[in-house]
């Protein structure tokens, strides 16, 4: 369209909308404040019909799953050692990594300049579950999620275009690579709604972990483009969980409940002068943090459950901000309603001394990331929710530095790697895709990650093509352009 033309189009709303502003103006604030209307049918991506489940939900088509709960290993953990089984690089040890293999493909300025690119088997030993006969195969560090391989769908031919952290975790998250998108959980949040009042559609939570750190950027759950009501709330793991819920010293919750209205009010007749949506993410911020006054102490107080309970995600489960914690928190999340939780759990770039630091990071994740998928399975929760387990993109088969026999470090490697899934329609039971000899290069089924978010979505009742939002003159979709719902990994 000519930039002029719609240019006077938007003018031609604008006076609509002004001259109905006192009367549209009520009612989103309304709505706002009601805060469980999805936004999808309003805004085109959605369903329009009001044939009930669909025309409630903002869904396309009947949904498999209802929430996602998504465990980022942010680093990239080395497929090599967990999932990738390759029995056969244990004769190649030391050996260079064959130039039919590199392909001339990039690499990082790391070890770019290497003279040699010496091949380094995993150390670990690796066995099929859930016997020896068949099943998957999953490394000795991950004892706790291998006896749950009939559950679990392993993807190994996932690949990406990036090969640093920041633009990898941007792309995993937002399905672009460049900032300023809209986030995986922002785009459910705006499609689907909020199926609880009292807390966030879009919840964040993170680990620091225990290896080498990467920054992690608040945009990574970012509304972008979005409303800003739509972006991921971060619960602190020290201290109070959110800032500044409590009342200030001699305000009590009627004083709080007046003074919200007032401002509700001003706000209101501002938003109807100036038509400035960010007013109205003011207001649904300040309605839920008064509503989170009163949910969110008792999401975070553990002491209702049972014993057995808490020992099945381990001693840390005591700690808060732990990965043990955070995943029990996010099973009571998932109880909740709430939408979207991600997990984020830091440490994993092992460039040097990786035996060590995969050891230290699988202890901490394994035993919890199991109980989730366990404790949903037994509350009857897993069938509608997508738990997902991944990193940012994979690490090479050729050591970064000094090779020994115990000890080796691993490149960023955007090729190949693995992740799993669990529950919300998914596949169980299940190897998805192949490897050449070396994890380097796929050889069957590959799977990027607009494949991924379009088939995620998919199973939330969403037709990723029409779930948009119009910004700078197109329309902007999680999938971009891309993307195909990936059914060999759906029941």
């Amino acid at each position: 369209m000519d930039p002029r033309q719609e240019h006077r189009l938007d003018l031609t709303r604008r006076r609509f909308f002004r001259a109905g502003a006192a009367g549209l103006g009520g009612v989103a604030l309304s709505t706002l404040l009601g805060g469980a209307r999805p936004l999808t049918a309003l805004a085109g991506g959605g369903d329009s019909s009001s044939d009930g489940e669909r025309g409630a939900t903002g869904v396309h088509h009947t949904p498999r799953a209802r929430r996602v709960i998504y465990m980022h290993m942010e680093g990239a953990p080395s497929q090599i050692d967990l999932f990738d089984y390759k029995p056969g690089l244990r004769a190649r040890f030391n050996e260079d990594l064959p130039d039919s293999i590199r392909q001339g493909q990039r690499l990082t300025g790391m070890t770019s300049e290497q003279e040699r690119f010496p091949v380094a088997p995993s150390i670990f030993r690796f066995s099929r579950y859930p016997n020896n006969q068949d099943g998957a195969w999953i490394s000795e560090l991950m004892p706790h999620t291998a006896r749950l391989s009939r559950d679990l769908c392993i993807v190994r031919s996932m690949h990406t275009e990036a090969i640093n952290h920041e633009p990898a975790i941007t792309f995993f998250q937002t399905g672009s690579q460049q900032p300023g998108r809209a986030s995986f959980g922002s785009w459910m949040s705006y499609g689907l709604g909020s199926s609880n009042d009292n807390l966030p559609a879009f919840v964040v939570l993170i680990s620091q972990g225990l290896g080498n750190m990467q920054a992690l950027s608040s945009r990574f759950w970012g509304s972008g483009f979005l409303p800003g009501e739509h972006q991921g709330a971060r619960l602190r793991s020290s201290g109070d969980p959110v800032l500044y819920l409590d009342d200030p010293p001699g305000v009590s919750r009627a004083d709080r409940r007046r003074m919200l209205d007032l401002v509700g009010e001003l706000n209101e007749a501002e938003m109807a002068r100036s038509l400035d949506p960010s007013i109205r993410a003011r207001v649904a911020q300040a309605e839920m943090a008064y509503r989170m006054q009163m949910s969110v102490p008792d999401l975070v107080d553990f002491s209702d459950e049972s014993a057995a309970t808490l020992a099945m995600y381990g001693d840390d489960v005591h700690t808060p901000g732990s990965f043990a914690a955070n995943c029990l928190l996010a099973r009571r999340l998932a109880e909740r309603g709430v939408r979207f939780i991600q997990l984020y759990m830091r440490g994993w770039d092992a460039h040097n001394n990786l035996p060590k630091e995969i050891r230290d990071q699988c202890n901490a994740v394994d035993q919890p990331q199991a109980a989730l998928v366990a404790d949903l399975k037994r509350r009857g929760l897993l069938d509608d929710t997508l738990v997902i387990w991944g990193g940012e993109f994979g690490r090479t088969v050729y050591s970064q530095g000094t090779l020994t026999q115990e000890n080796y470090g691993r490149d960023h490697h955007p090729r190949c790697f693995s992740l799993w899934l669990a529950g919300g329609g998914v596949q169980p039971g299940i190897v998805f895709g192949e490897t050449d000899d070396y994890s380097y290069n796929i050889t069957r089924d590959p799977v990027d990650v607009h494949d991924l978010h379009a088939t995620l979505l998919h199973l939330l009742g969403i037709d990723h093509q029409r779930l948009t939002f119009r910004h700078e003159g197109r329309d902007h979709r999680l999938t971009d352009v891309f993307g195909n719902v990936r059914r060999e990994l759906i029941v």
